[in-house]
């Protein structure tokens, strides 16, 4: 009878230990084993064995956030190899022109390296908060208020790079580092809106200007081509009527000058003197003027009027002197 107590509790024994030492690991977790206190394999996902007396997983700091946003930190044995975010509390940091501002970062981060997240560093978590608020605080330390409300995707950038290689020795990779809020004093805010407001108006007025410069040169170019056309347009009517004029004139004078060479001939062939009866038609034509003018009252015989009287008896006698050769000329006989 004893003897089949101490085989079922060995029985029972065995089962526990097999029980026991079959570990299921998760996806995307593992364990860190150590045989006897020192490091001795780490467990991939799936079902692994190991010896329940001897082999015992190595706990971890970790820290998880709990609904309503509280953070609870707890050891455990299992590493979540998975992306990390951490929402770090406010801090308050002072710029280079010590100006007192609140910030509000996230950090995603992954172990990729289990063996030197549990024996490189004490706390992980901790760690990687204070090594973020410190080099957050140095950044900004260096810029100025302005620059650090301008400037936060290369905020972003350096913190990443300045965390990624401090904790690339606890095995943790940083992917990303932003920063929620920049939270500036109440006094400096409402300075900063009315900066803000300031400058919105002053773009407008900028606009507004450009707007009235733009539709006056507009206007005065429109002017401008309107006077240029219409100078344009009084140009080529002179041009026109003197063309006219000038084509006129040259009628006139080609008329004038064939009746004065058939004046000359007539006069030439009645052996008179051409010149002579020029002189005293434009004699007569000054005179004819004078005298037929509506506001002439008295009328002044010119000096030259024997000259004129001399012109005309000279026209008498050569016409006189044609009516005799015509009388005197024989008729022309038949043939």
């Amino acid at each position: 009878m004893a003897f089949l107590i101490i085989l079922i509790l060995f029985i029972l024994f065995a089962i526990a230990f097999i029980l026991k030492g079959v570990v299921i690991v998760r996806q995307a977790e593992t364990l860190v084993i150590e045989r006897l206190g020192r490091y001795h394999t780490t467990l991939d996902s799936g079902i692994n064995v190991i010896l329940p007396i001897f082999d015992q997983a190595r706990e971890i700091e970790w820290r998880y956030v709990v609904e309503g946003g509280d953070i609870r930190k707890i050891r455990t044995k299992r590493i979540d190899l998975r992306e990390t975010v951490y929402d770090f509390p406010k801090q308050n940091v002072i710029t280079r022109d010590n100006v007192l501002v609140e910030l509000n970062a996230l950090l995603y981060f992954q172990i990729t390296n289990p063996i030197r997240a549990i024996y490189e560093i004490a706390n992980l978590p901790d760690a990687i908060e204070k090594l973020t608020q410190t080099t957050l605080r140095n950044i900004i330390g260096e810029l100025a208020l302005d620059e650090t409300l301008a400037s936060r995707d290369t905020i972003n950038q350096r913190m990443r790079a300045i965390l990624d290689e401090a904790t690339d020795k606890w095995g943790v990779k940083v992917n990303r580092v932003e920063l929620q809020d920049i939270n500036p004093p109440q006094e400096i805010r409402g300075a900063l809106e009315k900066q803000m407001r300031a400058e919105r108006d002053r773009r407008a007025a900028i606009l507004e200007a450009e707007g009235i410069k733009q539709s006056n040169i507009l206007q005065s170019e429109g002017f401008r081509d309107a006077e240029i056309n219409r100078a344009e347009g009084d140009k080529r009517a002179k041009i026109l009527a003197a063309e006219g004029q000038a084509e006129a004139r040259i009628k006139v004078a080609h008329a004038e000058a064939e009746a004065i060479n058939q004046v000359t001939k007539a006069i030439t062939a009645s052996k008179g003197d051409p010149a002579n009866y020029l002189i005293a038609v434009r004699y007569i034509e000054a005179l004819k003027e004078m005298v037929t003018g509506q506001g002439n009252k008295v009328v002044y015989i010119p000096y030259e009027a024997t000259g004129v009287l001399s012109s005309i008896g000279g026209i008498k006698e050569m016409l006189d002197v044609h009516r005799t050769s015509s009388r005197a000329s024989p008729p022309v006989p038949p043939h």
